[in-house]
């Protein structure tokens, strides 16, 4: 289990809230999580005590407007009022480097589910040097034309009642339609995983389902084209092992198709070690899906190779 919430305060002006699952076998490297929208790292527990088993410490922090996070300028549902892009991902950097600093020498790998991948592919983006493995659950970086739409349709709402208020539309236009996708569903989030007790705890969860502010809603698109935009992600290095995985019933990446999306992109652009596997059965939340563990027992060998090819390197 992870152990009790631990907080410490971010260059950005929050006090993050985190939490750290010791390597329970001989220590292999070091696993961030960064955790998806309208949710929390606390859900993140199963996975983590899943990879403390193989030996990795791990460590999961409530991103700002999620969780246990606190913020004068991010309450429930916003990064920031100004801002936000460049504040979250302050806050992952700072946690990678307390991370860091408490296993040195360790491979680290950084993954992200959903929002939290948009998060993670950028947050590498800026630090190409500080990952030694970057992994990118059901996330979204191809929205296409609807995605410019969305912008635009933002941008009015932010002009007519400001930026600081859940969005009217983008709701209905994501996670409402996202949900009416699935055939006969019990609740509104049935496009989550087909375990029913899994969408129950969520649904259930009053740090789980929240509205996103327009402001959220602005800086997830910005995080969605800037980090798939060719001139930032040649900022990594083409060998940087990347873990791509999806669900071929998940609405929110159009069955997967946009998980293969970004794999083709990387590798037109040079990216060598790029690794791809959309489950066809699964929903959105990889995690969280009847047959998660295999899923996740895929991802810790992948993780134990970047691992094993790390503490090769020469110094």
């Amino acid at each position: 289990m992870f152990a009790k919430v631990e907080t410490f305060d971010s260059p950005s002006g929050a006090r993050l809230a985190w939490r750290f699952q010791p390597a329970a076998a001989s220590e292999q490297g070091v696993l961030m999580i960064s955790h998806g929208l309208s949710e929390h790292a606390a859900r993140y527990e199963r996975f983590a005590g899943f990879m403390a088993e193989r030996g990795f410490h791990v460590y999961a922090h409530d991103h700002r407007g999620h969780g246990a996070t606190r913020a004068a300028d991010a309450p429930l549902g916003r990064y920031a009022a100004e801002g936000g892009v460049k504040k979250v991902l302050s806050d992952v950097r700072a946690m990678r480097d307390l991370a860091a600093g408490r296993h040195l020498g360790l491979p680290l790998i950084l993954f992200g589910h959903s929002m939290g991948g948009l998060i993670a592919l950028n947050a590498a983006e800026e630090d190409p040097l500080l990952y030694d493995g970057l992994a990118v659950w059901n996330s979204n970086f191809n929205p296409g034309s609807a995605g410019r739409a969305a912008q635009v349709i933002l941008a009015i709402e932010k002009m007519l009642k400001g930026s600081d208020v859940p969005s009217g539309l983008l709701p209905r236009l994501t996670f409402g339609a996202w949900g009416k996708s699935v055939a006969n569903p019990k609740t509104d989030f049935d496009w989550l995983s087909h375990d029913a007790a899994e969408v129950e705890k969520y649904v259930d969860d009053p740090l789980c389902g929240f509205d996103a502010s327009v402001s959220l809603w602005i800086d997830l698109f910005d995080l969605t084209f800037s980090g798939a935009r060719a001139e930032r992600l040649r900022r990594l290095p083409r060998a940087l092992p990347i873990h791509l995985v999806g669900g071929g019933e998940d609405p929110a990446t159009n069955g997967g198709r946009e998980i293969r999306w970004l794999a083709k992109r990387l590798q037109a652009l040079g990216f060598s070690r790029v690794s791809t596997r959309v489950y066809p059965t699964m929903r959105h939340e990889t995690l969280n899906e009847i047959d998660r563990d295999g899923a996740m027992e895929e991802f810790a060998n992948w993780c134990l190779t970047v691992a094993r090819e790390r503490r090769q390197v020469p110094a």
